[in-house]
Protein backbone atom coordinates (compact mmCIF):
# COMPACT_ATOMS: atom_id res chain seq x y z
CA UNK A 1 0.00 0.00 0.00
CA UNK A 2 1.86 3.21 -0.71
CA UNK A 3 2.86 5.53 1.77
CA UNK A 4 0.42 8.56 2.98
CA UNK A 5 1.68 11.66 0.46
CA UNK A 6 3.36 14.14 3.43
CA UNK A 7 2.02 17.55 2.95
CA UNK A 8 4.23 20.74 2.64
CA UNK A 9 7.25 19.21 0.82
CA UNK A 10 8.79 22.09 -1.37
CA UNK A 11 11.33 21.43 -4.43
CA UNK A 12 14.00 22.55 -2.17
CA UNK A 13 13.28 19.67 0.42
CA UNK A 14 13.85 17.61 -2.36
CA UNK A 15 16.79 19.19 -3.62
CA UNK A 16 18.38 18.98 -0.15
CA UNK A 17 18.18 15.60 0.34
CA UNK A 18 18.69 14.65 -3.73
CA UNK A 19 22.04 16.70 -2.71
CA UNK A 20 21.41 18.90 -5.89
CA UNK A 21 20.76 22.16 -7.01
CA UNK A 22 16.39 23.40 -7.02
CA UNK A 23 17.00 24.05 -11.25
CA UNK A 24 18.04 20.40 -11.22
CA UNK A 25 14.64 19.34 -9.79
CA UNK A 26 12.88 21.47 -12.21
CA UNK A 27 14.78 20.15 -15.17
CA UNK A 28 13.34 16.79 -14.01
CA UNK A 29 10.42 17.52 -14.28
CA UNK A 30 10.02 19.83 -17.01
CA UNK A 31 13.53 19.34 -19.09
CA UNK A 32 14.44 15.29 -18.60
CA UNK A 33 16.90 15.61 -21.49
CA UNK A 34 19.17 18.01 -19.98
CA UNK A 35 20.15 15.58 -17.35
CA UNK A 36 22.10 12.62 -16.93
CA UNK A 37 20.29 9.12 -16.34
CA UNK A 38 22.11 8.88 -13.05
CA UNK A 39 20.64 12.39 -12.05
CA UNK A 40 17.60 11.93 -13.61
CA UNK A 41 16.85 8.20 -12.15
CA UNK A 42 17.70 9.52 -8.27
CA UNK A 43 15.68 12.86 -8.54
CA UNK A 44 12.79 11.22 -9.79
CA UNK A 45 12.39 8.36 -6.88
CA UNK A 46 13.24 11.28 -4.55
CA UNK A 47 10.25 13.10 -5.90
CA UNK A 48 7.69 10.17 -5.84
CA UNK A 49 9.08 9.35 -2.54
CA UNK A 50 8.50 12.47 -0.58
CA UNK A 51 5.45 13.34 -2.71
CA UNK A 52 6.75 16.69 -4.22
CA UNK A 53 4.08 17.97 -6.56
CA UNK A 54 4.83 21.02 -8.43
CA UNK A 55 2.62 23.81 -8.15
CA UNK A 56 0.88 23.94 -11.30
CA UNK A 57 -0.95 27.05 -11.36
CA UNK A 58 2.59 28.94 -10.22
CA UNK A 59 3.91 27.64 -12.63
CA UNK A 60 1.19 29.07 -15.11
CA UNK A 61 1.59 31.99 -13.63
CA UNK A 62 5.24 32.28 -14.60
CA UNK A 63 5.33 31.05 -18.16
CA UNK A 64 2.15 31.92 -18.89
CA UNK A 65 0.93 28.53 -20.32
CA UNK A 66 -1.29 26.22 -19.27
CA UNK A 67 0.78 23.15 -20.09
CA UNK A 68 -2.47 21.99 -21.86
CA UNK A 69 -2.77 20.38 -25.32
CA UNK A 70 -6.89 20.53 -26.55
CA UNK A 71 -7.56 17.60 -29.10
CA UNK A 72 -10.43 17.40 -31.26
CA UNK A 73 -11.34 14.26 -31.11
CA UNK A 74 -13.15 12.87 -33.93
CA UNK A 75 -16.61 11.04 -33.66
CA UNK A 76 -16.99 7.35 -33.07
CA UNK A 77 -19.60 5.14 -32.57
CA UNK A 78 -19.55 4.32 -28.61
CA UNK A 79 -21.02 0.65 -29.54
CA UNK A 80 -18.06 0.18 -31.97
CA UNK A 81 -15.67 2.59 -31.25
CA UNK A 82 -12.68 3.25 -33.32
CA UNK A 83 -9.64 1.21 -32.02
CA UNK A 84 -6.73 2.45 -33.85
CA UNK A 85 -7.64 6.31 -32.37
CA UNK A 86 -7.77 5.01 -29.15
CA UNK A 87 -4.90 3.85 -29.41
CA UNK A 88 -3.66 7.51 -31.16
CA UNK A 89 -5.25 8.67 -27.62
CA UNK A 90 -3.33 7.03 -24.89
CA UNK A 91 -0.05 7.42 -26.96
CA UNK A 92 -0.95 11.18 -26.99
CA UNK A 93 -2.00 11.37 -23.29
CA UNK A 94 1.65 9.67 -22.16
CA UNK A 95 3.86 11.31 -24.50
CA UNK A 96 2.32 14.47 -23.55
CA UNK A 97 2.70 13.62 -19.96
CA UNK A 98 6.46 12.95 -20.20
CA UNK A 99 6.88 16.24 -21.23
CA UNK A 100 4.46 18.00 -18.17
CA UNK A 101 1.54 18.18 -20.24
CA UNK A 102 -2.15 17.31 -20.03
CA UNK A 103 -4.74 16.80 -22.60
CA UNK A 104 -7.83 18.14 -22.71
CA UNK A 105 -10.70 16.63 -25.00
CA UNK A 106 -12.67 19.00 -26.89
CA UNK A 107 -16.23 18.00 -28.72
CA UNK A 108 -18.07 20.56 -30.53
CA UNK A 109 -21.70 21.01 -28.81
CA UNK A 110 -24.86 19.86 -31.38
CA UNK A 111 -25.36 22.31 -34.18
CA UNK A 112 -21.71 23.78 -33.47
CA UNK A 113 -18.42 23.42 -35.98
CA UNK A 114 -15.47 22.17 -35.23
CA UNK A 115 -14.04 25.87 -36.16
CA UNK A 116 -16.44 27.10 -33.35
CA UNK A 117 -15.49 24.76 -30.44
CA UNK A 118 -11.92 25.69 -31.34
CA UNK A 119 -12.50 29.42 -31.20
CA UNK A 120 -14.43 28.05 -27.83
CA UNK A 121 -11.06 27.20 -26.45
CA UNK A 122 -8.98 30.21 -27.47
CA UNK A 123 -11.36 32.67 -25.99
CA UNK A 124 -11.15 30.51 -22.78
CA UNK A 125 -7.56 30.74 -22.46
CA UNK A 126 -7.87 26.89 -21.49
CA UNK A 127 -5.28 25.50 -23.79
CA UNK A 128 -2.01 26.40 -25.27
CA UNK A 129 -2.21 24.40 -28.36
CA UNK A 130 -4.35 22.77 -30.26
CA UNK A 131 -3.99 19.14 -31.91
CA UNK A 132 -5.89 17.87 -34.85
CA UNK A 133 -6.63 14.59 -36.02
CA UNK A 134 -8.40 13.10 -39.68
CA UNK A 135 -7.71 16.08 -41.12
CA UNK A 136 -9.07 16.61 -45.16
CA UNK A 137 -7.79 19.16 -47.63
CA UNK A 138 -9.19 22.40 -47.49
CA UNK A 139 -10.18 21.67 -43.40
CA UNK A 140 -11.25 25.09 -42.08
CA UNK A 141 -9.95 24.23 -38.67
CA UNK A 142 -6.79 24.47 -40.27
CA UNK A 143 -7.65 27.64 -42.06
CA UNK A 144 -9.03 29.46 -39.02
CA UNK A 145 -6.17 28.41 -36.39
CA UNK A 146 -3.87 29.85 -39.64
CA UNK A 147 -6.00 32.63 -39.86
CA UNK A 148 -5.44 33.05 -36.02
CA UNK A 149 -1.57 32.35 -35.38
CA UNK A 150 -2.96 29.83 -32.62
CA UNK A 151 0.20 27.01 -31.81
CA UNK A 152 -1.79 23.58 -33.52
CA UNK A 153 0.11 20.60 -35.10
CA UNK A 154 -1.69 17.57 -37.41
CA UNK A 155 -2.11 14.26 -37.48
CA UNK A 156 -2.05 14.10 -41.33
CA UNK A 157 -1.22 16.87 -43.65
CA UNK A 158 -1.69 20.37 -44.04
CA UNK A 159 -2.08 21.63 -48.10
CA UNK A 160 0.77 24.26 -49.16
CA UNK A 161 1.14 27.45 -47.79
CA UNK A 162 -0.67 26.51 -44.81
CA UNK A 163 1.80 25.85 -41.31
CA UNK A 164 3.60 21.98 -41.56
CA UNK A 165 3.36 21.49 -38.33
CA UNK A 166 1.92 18.00 -39.00
CA UNK A 167 3.25 14.34 -38.85
CA UNK A 168 2.07 11.39 -41.11
CA UNK A 169 2.29 8.06 -41.64
CA UNK A 170 4.12 7.13 -45.06
CA UNK A 171 1.52 5.43 -46.57
CA UNK A 172 2.43 5.47 -50.21
CA UNK A 173 5.99 4.08 -49.44
CA UNK A 174 4.43 1.52 -46.68
CA UNK A 175 2.20 -0.16 -49.82
CA UNK A 176 5.02 0.16 -52.01
CA UNK A 177 6.98 -1.99 -49.69
CA UNK A 178 3.59 -3.95 -49.30
CA UNK A 179 4.28 -4.76 -53.09
CA UNK A 180 8.03 -5.33 -52.73
CA UNK A 181 7.38 -7.98 -50.12
CA UNK A 182 4.86 -9.45 -52.24
CA UNK A 183 7.45 -10.01 -54.79
CA UNK A 184 9.94 -11.24 -52.48
CA UNK A 185 7.69 -14.14 -51.72
CA UNK A 186 7.28 -14.85 -55.60
CA UNK A 187 4.14 -13.03 -56.38
CA UNK A 188 3.61 -11.26 -60.11
CA UNK A 189 -0.05 -11.34 -60.15
CA UNK A 190 -1.66 -8.51 -57.12
CA UNK A 191 -5.22 -7.59 -57.18
CA UNK A 192 -5.98 -4.23 -55.21
CA UNK A 193 -9.37 -4.18 -53.13
CA UNK A 194 -9.92 -0.46 -51.55
CA UNK A 195 -12.25 2.06 -49.98
CA UNK A 196 -13.87 4.76 -52.51
CA UNK A 197 -14.26 7.34 -49.56
CA UNK A 198 -12.28 10.47 -50.65
CA UNK A 199 -9.67 10.24 -47.36
CA UNK A 200 -6.10 11.31 -48.56
CA UNK A 201 -4.68 8.49 -46.44
CA UNK A 202 -6.52 6.47 -48.49
CA UNK A 203 -5.33 8.08 -51.60
CA UNK A 204 -1.66 7.84 -50.51
CA UNK A 205 -1.99 3.70 -50.26
CA UNK A 206 -3.64 3.86 -53.29
CA UNK A 207 -0.91 5.67 -54.92
CA UNK A 208 1.88 3.76 -53.29
CA UNK A 209 0.07 0.58 -54.54
CA UNK A 210 0.43 1.64 -57.44
CA UNK A 211 4.16 3.10 -57.43
CA UNK A 212 4.96 -0.38 -56.45
CA UNK A 213 3.35 -2.23 -59.18
CA UNK A 214 5.07 -0.28 -62.00
CA UNK A 215 8.54 -0.25 -60.08
CA UNK A 216 8.88 -4.00 -59.98
CA UNK A 217 6.98 -4.54 -63.14
CA UNK A 218 3.99 -6.51 -62.25
CA UNK A 219 0.55 -6.64 -63.51
CA UNK A 220 -2.78 -6.48 -61.59
CA UNK A 221 -6.28 -5.39 -61.12
CA UNK A 222 -7.79 -2.73 -58.82
CA UNK A 223 -11.53 -2.33 -57.45
CA UNK A 224 -13.29 -0.42 -54.81
CA UNK A 225 -16.03 -0.41 -52.17
CA UNK A 226 -18.55 1.77 -50.99
CA UNK A 227 -19.26 -0.05 -47.91
CA UNK A 228 -19.12 -3.61 -46.22
CA UNK A 229 -21.79 -5.50 -47.91
CA UNK A 230 -20.41 -4.65 -50.80
CA UNK A 231 -16.98 -6.46 -49.88
CA UNK A 232 -17.62 -10.62 -50.66
CA UNK A 233 -19.11 -9.73 -53.93
CA UNK A 234 -16.66 -7.04 -55.63
CA UNK A 235 -13.23 -9.62 -54.06
CA UNK A 236 -14.80 -12.52 -55.95
CA UNK A 237 -15.01 -10.18 -59.31
CA UNK A 238 -11.54 -9.38 -58.15
CA UNK A 239 -10.54 -13.68 -58.01
CA UNK A 240 -11.83 -14.51 -61.24
CA UNK A 241 -10.33 -11.47 -63.45
CA UNK A 242 -7.87 -13.44 -65.85
CA UNK A 243 -5.13 -13.79 -64.83
CA UNK A 244 -6.07 -14.72 -61.50
CA UNK A 245 -4.15 -12.73 -59.11
CA UNK A 246 -2.12 -14.92 -56.25
CA UNK A 247 -1.99 -11.53 -53.51
CA UNK A 248 -4.91 -9.44 -52.66
CA UNK A 249 -3.59 -5.91 -51.18
CA UNK A 250 -6.45 -4.19 -48.82
CA UNK A 251 -6.33 -0.46 -48.23
CA UNK A 252 -7.57 -0.93 -44.40
CA UNK A 253 -8.14 -4.10 -42.32
CA UNK A 254 -11.88 -3.85 -42.39
CA UNK A 255 -11.81 -4.96 -45.52
CA UNK A 256 -9.95 -8.24 -44.51
CA UNK A 257 -13.27 -10.41 -43.17
CA UNK A 258 -15.20 -10.05 -46.47
CA UNK A 259 -11.95 -10.68 -48.68
CA UNK A 260 -11.35 -13.99 -46.73
CA UNK A 261 -14.82 -14.97 -46.75
CA UNK A 262 -14.58 -14.66 -50.92
CA UNK A 263 -11.79 -16.43 -51.05
CA UNK A 264 -13.53 -19.15 -49.30
CA UNK A 265 -16.51 -18.98 -51.89
CA UNK A 266 -13.95 -19.37 -54.90
CA UNK A 267 -12.39 -22.39 -52.79
CA UNK A 268 -9.39 -20.66 -52.19
CA UNK A 269 -7.45 -20.35 -48.87
CA UNK A 270 -6.04 -17.90 -47.40
CA UNK A 271 -2.35 -18.04 -46.93
CA UNK A 272 -2.09 -20.92 -48.75
CA UNK A 273 -3.75 -20.44 -52.61
CA UNK A 274 -3.86 -16.54 -51.97
CA UNK A 275 -1.55 -14.05 -49.68
CA UNK A 276 -3.45 -11.23 -48.39
CA UNK A 277 -2.54 -8.00 -46.53
CA UNK A 278 -4.14 -5.10 -44.97
CA UNK A 279 -2.87 -1.67 -43.06
CA UNK A 280 -3.64 -0.59 -39.60
CA UNK A 281 -3.26 -3.34 -37.69
CA UNK A 282 -6.31 -3.26 -36.25
CA UNK A 283 -6.81 -5.84 -33.00
CA UNK A 284 -8.61 -8.37 -34.71
CA UNK A 285 -6.27 -8.93 -37.37
CA UNK A 286 -4.74 -11.13 -34.93
CA UNK A 287 -7.63 -13.52 -34.67
CA UNK A 288 -8.46 -14.05 -38.11
CA UNK A 289 -7.64 -17.87 -39.71
CA UNK A 290 -5.06 -17.24 -40.58
CA UNK A 291 -3.51 -14.02 -38.72
CA UNK A 292 -3.83 -10.87 -41.25
CA UNK A 293 -0.14 -9.50 -42.65
CA UNK A 294 -0.78 -5.88 -42.28
CA UNK A 295 0.74 -2.28 -41.78
CA UNK A 296 1.29 -1.16 -38.12
CA UNK A 297 0.85 2.75 -37.46
CA UNK A 298 3.78 3.95 -35.12
CA UNK A 299 1.62 5.43 -32.85
CA UNK A 300 3.90 6.37 -30.00
CA UNK A 301 6.30 7.80 -32.51
CA UNK A 302 4.06 10.05 -34.02
CA UNK A 303 2.66 10.96 -30.28
CA UNK A 304 6.11 12.09 -29.19
CA UNK A 305 6.81 13.99 -32.84
CA UNK A 306 3.60 16.11 -32.41
CA UNK A 307 3.89 16.67 -28.55
CA UNK A 308 7.80 17.86 -30.01
CA UNK A 309 6.39 19.72 -32.43
CA UNK A 310 3.42 21.58 -30.29
CA UNK A 311 6.18 22.47 -27.71
CA UNK A 312 8.93 23.82 -30.40
CA UNK A 313 5.59 26.41 -31.25
CA UNK A 314 4.71 26.95 -27.74
CA UNK A 315 7.61 27.51 -25.85
CA UNK A 316 10.20 28.40 -28.41
CA UNK A 317 7.65 30.02 -30.60
CA UNK A 318 9.14 28.25 -33.77
CA UNK A 319 6.70 26.32 -35.53
CA UNK A 320 8.55 23.39 -37.53
CA UNK A 321 9.37 24.89 -41.32
CA UNK A 322 7.98 21.01 -42.81
CA UNK A 323 6.05 18.18 -42.27
CA UNK A 324 7.60 14.92 -41.10
CA UNK A 325 6.81 11.42 -42.33
CA UNK A 326 7.28 8.29 -40.57
CA UNK A 327 7.63 4.93 -42.14
CA UNK A 328 5.02 2.31 -40.98
CA UNK A 329 5.97 -0.65 -39.46
CA UNK A 330 5.08 -4.50 -41.82
CA UNK A 331 4.07 -7.29 -39.57
CA UNK A 332 4.07 -10.69 -41.16
CA UNK A 333 1.77 -13.31 -40.23
CA UNK A 334 -0.14 -16.05 -42.01
CA UNK A 335 -1.80 -14.55 -44.32
CA UNK A 336 0.89 -13.65 -46.56
CA UNK A 337 1.96 -16.77 -49.25
CA UNK A 338 5.34 -17.87 -51.11
CA UNK A 339 4.77 -18.41 -54.33
CA UNK A 340 6.89 -20.85 -56.36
Amino acid sequence: MPAQRPRGVSIQDVARAAGVSRQTVSNAINAPHKLRADTLERVTALIEEMGYRPDQSARSLRSGTRRVIAYTTPETDPDNPNALMSGFLEAMVAAAGEAGYRILLVRPRPGQSKARALEDVIAARTADAILLSDVLEDDPCVDYLHETGFPFAVFGRTRPGMPQAWVDVDSAQAMIDMVGLLTSHGHRRVAYLGTSAALPWLRHREAGFRIGMRRFGLVGHEAFVDGLDEVMAVTRDLLNRSPRPTALVLDDDWLAPGAYAAAQAEGLTVGVDLAVTGFNDMPYTRLLQPALTTVRLPLRRIADALVSRLLQSVEEGTPPEAGLLLAGDPVLRASMTTVA
